[in-house]
């Protein structure tokens, strides 16, 4: 396995209607995320504690939830929110 990052349920539905910037913005973040988890969490798929649950991430123009599944080696994206000022 490898780590990686997936809207769910996918992006269609998660990101609909979101301006292009902001969703580059909630992608680029991911990323980071992704590359976090996988120096915090060096053993992945052998992680034997609790999930963290569902965090927020703020970017520009708006936040969006998220959860790291280190047995997995998975970051879902589970709802982006726009700044509705933007």
């Amino acid at each position: 396995m490898t780590w990686h990052w997936e809207y769910v349920p996918d992006e269609e539905t998660v990101a609909a209607g979101a301006p292009p910037a902001f969703i580059a913005e909630v992608e680029k973040r991911a990323d980071e995320l992704v590359r976090a988890a996988e120096a915090l969490y060096l053993h992945g798929p052998a992680f034997q504690g609790a999930d963290e649950g569902a965090k927020h991430a703020f970017v520009d123009g708006g936040f969006f939830v998220y959860m790291i599944t280190p047995r997995t080696e998975l970051v879902t994206i589970w709802q982006i929110t726009p700044d509705p000022l933007l």
